[in-house]
């Protein structure tokens, strides 16, 4: 059908008068301009494509392309979102609201924004100062004692993109039903101009910034000096972590990184990669050519928003990898135990099974969660958690979320205290290894332009469950839609195997992607010779290679 021919349609006379109406109410010039171009080229597929829809406010709030309509983030969306926000807190007792944004297209925008709607419904607001990292305004909502926060970011998204997150008083994001209950405030709100707008919010000075300084600073324990030798480098991806990051290295006593210089500042553009996520082949490729360049013993890095911690390692050739998450979260789970961490340890059902064994190993309880730090922060006396997509939440007292900061500092001293005896990382990584045996996870992800593709290989799955994958037969299938244990019901199907492989398929909760996460585990003393980490490596990754082509046979996708 061509566009002459949508236009004619009703479909299509309804679609222009709800852009018209649209139009008519839009406060931001950029988007009135973008759809009123629309409209006078009659682009009925774009047009189509922003009003055939509307962005769901769901546990991770809002998140999607900037632009025009309600399938698109924008300040007449931001604004309904911050009304009906309001109509909740007053709904359940009132209080404050503290916001923060990052640097991406709009950010400040939105943030102001929703402080005036905050203000003009009657409710104190607090907008932090400049573009800070996410982890920040967690530790802002219990610091300031506020009633919920909101976090203008996309975290790694792609440039084009924006996000709307919403936590409670308890400095945890939301979890159902409260997202149900805001979504519906969200809905009940009238016309933009019947919504109220204030002008009596506060701009927070560095206070709240100055207190989670001196809390991550103060996790660190290694002797400045014994730490001297420890050389770093670390790369923002163009987001807002530099300038924290450095000022808690400083405060810390750990040496000074060395910054990537060109991804230290804050480009909403993120001009030199191709999607600003660290797990993202080629992400790390300038920070790796920079530790080359001065002989750095680890990479760090953060995605945009810095609530995330990528570490990378130099290998005895001389070269850099990056570690997986679910390495870098039994590194930190170990490290944390030694210096003498209580309570209980959690990761998500798609993180690797190996913190369950250290926890047990140490006596300490262990809880599994569904994806997200909105689960995991729940935990009751968390102690650590993490989830294998590059998040870590290491002081769950001040910062209930995952915090690539934090994270970053404990990482540094983990790995300066291992080079002044004379070990690295990877030796660490192997002693675990023996103890509990090689557990090698990996995945197998696709993104996709239309997202009926993942329906339909959920589908496929669900009706036609595979019997045997990798040379392994399949133990059992479940359907997490169903619940599993004592989680609740979340779109997902896992499968376990012989040899305590397991395997999960999800669609992700961010991005238009479908996420394979796989797990194979190899006693390092089965190897020949018995205790060879490197055989027993060479093992599983073979292993891996088997199930990854027969996971992505049977559900029929690249």
């Amino acid at each position: 059908m061509t566009p002459a021919d949508h236009a004619g349609s009703a479909g299509s006379g309804d679609l222009h008068e709800r852009a018209r109406r649209w139009l008519a109410e839009d406060p931001d010039p950029d988007t009135r301009a973008e759809l009123d171009a629309l409209l006078v080229t009659d682009d009925i597929e774009q047009i189509a494509d922003r009003f055939d829809g509307t962005l769901e406010f769901g546990t991770a709030g809002l998140r999607g392309a900037l632009g025009a309509g309600p399938n698109r983030m924008n300040r007449a969306v931001v604004i309904r979102a911050a009304a009906g926000l309001a109509a909740y807190v007053q709904a359940h007792g009132g209080g404050a609201v503290v916001v923060g944004f990052d640097a991406r297209h709009k950010s400040d925008v939105f943030a102001r924004d929703t402080a005036e709607v905050l203000s003009g419904a009657g409710l104190a607001a607090i907008v932090l100062p400049r573009p800070l990292p996410t982890p920040v305004l967690a530790f802002a909502i219990r610091h300031f004692g506020c009633a919920a926060g909101v976090m203008v970011t996309a975290s790694h998204n792609p440039p084009q993109d924006n996000g709307y997150k919403v936590y409670l008083g308890n400095g945890s994001q939301i979890v159902p039903p409260t997202d149900a209950e805001i979504a519906a405030f969200i809905e009940a709100v009238g016309p933009l101009d019947s919504v109220l707008r204030g002008d009596d919010w506060t701009t927070a000075g560095d206070e709240a910034l100055e207190a989670y300084l001196d809390r991550a600073a103060a996790l660190v324990r290694v002797d400045a000096a014994a730490a001297a030798d420890l050389q770093i480098v670390y790369t923002p991806m163009h987001g807002v972590g530099r300038d924290v990051v450095l000022a808690a290295f400083a405060r810390s006593g750990l040496p000074t990184p060395v910054v990537v210089t060109s991804q230290a500042e804050p480009d909403p553009e993120f001009p030199t990669v191709a999607f600003p996520n660290p797990e993202e082949p080629g992400a790390m490729d300038l920070a790796f050519a920079t530790a080359r360049d001065f002989g750095a013993d680890i990479v760090l890095a953060n995605d945009p928003d810095a609530d995330r911690c990528a570490l990378g390692v130099r290998t005895p050739s001389g070269r850099y990898r990056m570690l997986r998450g679910d390495e870098v979260g039994a590194l930190l789970g170990t490290h944390l135990i030694r210096r003498g961490a209580r309570g209980t340890l959690a990761c998500s059902i798609v993180s690797s099974s190996l913190l369950a064994k250290i926890a047990d190993a140490a006596g300490l309880p262990f809880a599994e969660t569904l994806t997200g730090f909105k689960w995991i922060a729940r935990v009751p006396d968390l102690a650590y958690g993490y989830e294998e997509a590059l998040g870590y939440c290491v002081d769950p007292e001040h910062v209930r979320d995952k915090d690539g900061v934090s994270a970053a500092l404990l990482l540094a001293e983990l790995a300066a205290t291992l080079k002044a005896s004379g070990r690295t990382l990877d030796d660490e990584l192997d002693d675990i290894a023996r103890v509990h045996g090689l557990h090698h996870t990996d995945q197998l992800s696709v993104r996709v332009d239309d997202l009926a593709t993942i329906t339909n290989v959920m589908q496929r799955l669900r009706a036609d469950p595979p019997t045997r994958l990798g040379g392994r037969d399949v133990l059992s299938a479940e359907d997490l839609a169903l619940g599993a244990g004592d989680l609740p019901p979340t779109d997902g199907l896992r499968y376990r195997l012989e040899g305590d492989a397991r395997i999960i398929v999800r669609p992700s909760g961010t991005e238009p992607k479908l996420k394979c996460y796989l797990e194979v585990i190899v006693p390092v003393g089965s190897v020949v010779p018995a205790g060879d980490v490197g055989a027993a490596r060479a093992v599983a990754i073979d292993s891996m290679a088997d199930l990854k082509a027969d996971l992505a046979a049977a559900a029929g996708i690249d």
